[in-house]
């Protein structure tokens, strides 16, 4: 549990809220009795921090957590009836992080000691993802026995995938907690978790920061990782991409010619909410400047308040001038007589 629990306080440190995690939890050593210590779990034998604590919301514990709920997470394949507090509310624009742990081995992690998933289970649920539009970039991190072997049917593109071990190869704990009488953390997480604690929402680290840290005679595995399917370079990749939330801008042309106001009139929030719902993000794509948006741009300032008029509208104010002048002159013609 502290491996997953260590990755969820990471990301939330970061920035990324509990409404953009899903957290799925065997949960069954804070309230064991075997554990001295009720409703803790700490991140080392020293109980330096309890990582779950009060402020952790878990989606799926216990019996929930099986290969069918993971996959229908992933999939968005999910019965009507679940909240949206269990669904990955994914899009086409969102880097989405997958984090797994437990007992593993050639190409296999289980769940609950009762089932497994196989690399293949996960190679085709990602495929799913992207040809549902449910990721721009996927980050795959595992720790486990043979984790490597996890990543390797993967086919589908933007995936950037990592693991504590090679093919044949254990992933050994990093230290044995006696008061409860089992291992605290596994090698692998304990190390990049090491290396998040360094890290902060404006940091400029990249993953090839992160790949350089693995070091056998720190994991006592080789770690690895797999980038052939990813399409950006490993060095101009933040760690924040996938770790952190970072704000994007979408800007909309909210304008049009039956409608013309100046900039200053429009509020931020009439303009972002006019194209999405709860995620403000960017688009590469630059709107094409019209003769309407550079007249707008000129009279954005107090001193230059000019509404633009559409050209239909002059002329009808124009009409509406001469009748009234003519109007008026013929007033005053009948009352001369």
């Amino acid at each position: 549990m502290a491996n997953a629990l260590g990755m969820y306080r990471t990301v939330k440190r970061l920035g990324i809220p509990d409404s953009n995690i899903i957290l799925m939890l065997a949960d069954d050593a804070a309230c064991n009795a075997r554990n001295k210590y009720p409703g803790t779990v700490y991140h080392s034998a020293s109980k330096s921090l309890d990582l779950y604590g009060d402020n952790i919301e878990v989606d799926y514990r216990g019996y929930e957590v099986t290969v069918e709920n993971f996959l229908r997470v992933l999939t968005g394949r999910v019965p009507s009836f679940v909240p949206r507090s269990k669904r990955l509310l994914s899009d086409d624009r969102s880097n989405v992080f997958v984090y797994m742990t437990g007992h593993g081995g050639n190409e296999f992690l289980k769940f609950q000691d009762n089932e497994e998933i196989s690399a293949f289970d996960i190679a085709d649920a990602i495929e799913q993802m992207w040809q549902k539009g449910r990721y721009n970039e996927l980050l795959f991190m595992i720790d486990t026995c043979q984790a490597n072997t996890m990543y390797s049917k993967i086919y589908s593109p933007n995936v950037l995938a990592t693991g504590s071990a090679e093919g044949g190869e254990n992933s050994y704990s990093y230290e044995n907690d006696n008061d409860i009488g089992v291992a605290v953390i596994d090698s692998f997480t304990h190390w990049v978790l090491e290396f998040m604690e360094g890290i902060n929402k404006t940091s400029d680290a990249t993953m090839a920061d992160l790949f350089k840290t693995y070091s056998f005679d720190k994991i006592h595995s080789h770690a690895g990782y797999r980038a052939d399917l990813f399409r950006r370079p490993l060095d101009k990749t933040l760690i924040t991409d996938f770790f952190g939330a970072v704000s994007r801008v979408e800007v909309i042309d909210a304008f049009s010619e039956e409608m013309a106001l100046p900039m200053h009139l429009l509020s931020t929030s009439d303009a972002l909410n006019n194209g999405t719902d709860e995620t403000v993000v960017a688009s590469d794509a630059i709107p094409q400047e019209d003769e309407t948006s550079s007249m707008l741009k000129e009279s954005a300032y107090p001193d230059q308040q000019k509404a633009v008029t559409p050209t239909w509208k002059k002329q009808l104010k124009a009409w509406t001038s001469l009748c009234l002048v003519g109007a008026l002159i013929g007033g005053v013609v009948a009352f001369s007589r």
